[in-house]
């Protein structure tokens, strides 16, 4: 899919949704089975959204392209998952299923998708709801994550498009620990990561003292929130994040906006509401048009209880299609 573009017109925003994207869910009464899609959308609907947008149609990647951030061996193995149906994709909590390696792999298909629109300017910015999988590992899955597709983006910007410094920003209630472990050492990766602490959620990790290895110390923000964290703690650290990332003014940023951070999630115990989410991709909108000529990929990520996914991300788009009607925060980008 190509976005029609013309250099005199705003470049439009990119959502990039389908049922290829949903076609293969988690079974049962799994957290993960959760239609996220769906309520989004409706609510998207619901509030005149959806024709402020260009559609963009998911695909699947092929084994090549996910062999840029995983290992062969792990792409085989989740094949082996798929055809099996049964047993674990990872040691812990991801379920194997029929269709898991098509649905992991339309997810990262889909996001290099939205790549090659952003970087041949046919979009601005770009949405995939159903996408941000922050917790798998080159060589293994992990927290739900067969594959991650945030890593196969970052290496897809480092090798077809020669950009360097990106920026990864997550929100989700979880740490990114896939994309942090699997950068600890790049200096290069910018990481900003607000969520709740590791001492109290899975994957146990994100300290504050946890700011890159080596040559990459300094790079990474860890910025733990306790449960029952509010917004107004979300904005103060919000502007530690800012800063972080002025600090290096990346090419790039992408962004994992997770849902489980809202109030009355079951799988987190933060109480922000939506206008976190808004706040957060207000600035990043500005910080990619001061640094990144506006290039800018979110994520949906986690959230495990519909009405949340729904608010979350509608609060999202309407920041990315310019529908939203502001108010001021303390540490907002003006």
């Amino acid at each position: 899919m190509k976005l029609p573009h013309s250099s005199a017109a705003p470049r439009p925003t990119g959502l990039w949704v389908g049922d290829a994207l949903t076609a293969h869910r988690m079974p049962g009464n799994h957290p993960n089975s959760i239609d996220r899609q769906t309520a989004f959308l409706d609510e998207a609907r619901r509030a005149g959204l959806l024709d402020q947008v260009r559609l963009g149609t998911p695909r699947l990647a092929t084994r090549e392209e996910l062999r840029r951030f995983h290992d062969a061996a792990h792409v085989s193995w989740v094949e082996l998952c798929s055809r099996t149906g049964s047993g674990h994709v990872d040691d812990e909590d991801t379920p194997a299923y029929p269709g898991v390696f098509e649905a992991a792999a339309t997810r990262v298909g889909t996001a290099l998708d939205a790549l090659e629109q952003l970087m041949g300017g046919h979009a601005g910015r770009s949405f995939q709801p159903v996408g941000g999988m922050h917790h798998g590992r080159r060589h293994r899955g992990a927290g739900f994550c067969p594959f991650n597709d945030i890593g196969v983006v970052i290496e897809t910007l480092r090798t077809r498009h020669q950009l360097r410094r990106v920026a990864y920003i997550d929100i989700d209630a979880h740490q990114g620990d896939g994309v942090y472990d699997s950068y600890a050492g790049d200096p290069d990766l910018i990481i900003a990561d607000i969520h709740q602490d590791g001492r109290t959620l899975y994957p146990g990790t994100g300290h504050a003292d946890e700011t890159g290895i080596g040559a990459a110390m300094g790079t990474k923000l860890n910025l733990p929130l306790a449960p029952g964290a509010s917004d107004e703690n979300f904005f103060s650290a919000w502007a530690r994040a800012q800063a972080h990332l002025e600090r290096f003014q990346p090419e790039f940023f992408i962004f994992q906006c997770g849902a489980d951070s809202l109030a009355g999630d079951p799988l987190a115990d933060l109480r922000l509401s939506s206008a976190s989410h808004a706040h957060a991709t207000r600035g990043l909108l500005a910080l990619a048009e001061r640094y990144a000529k506006g290039r800018l990929m979110v994520f949906g990520g986690g959230g495990y209880l519909a009405a949340n996914v729904a608010s979350a991300w509608t609060a999202v788009l309407r920041e990315l299609t310019g529908k939203a009607a502001h108010q001021a925060v303390p540490g907002s980008i003006k």
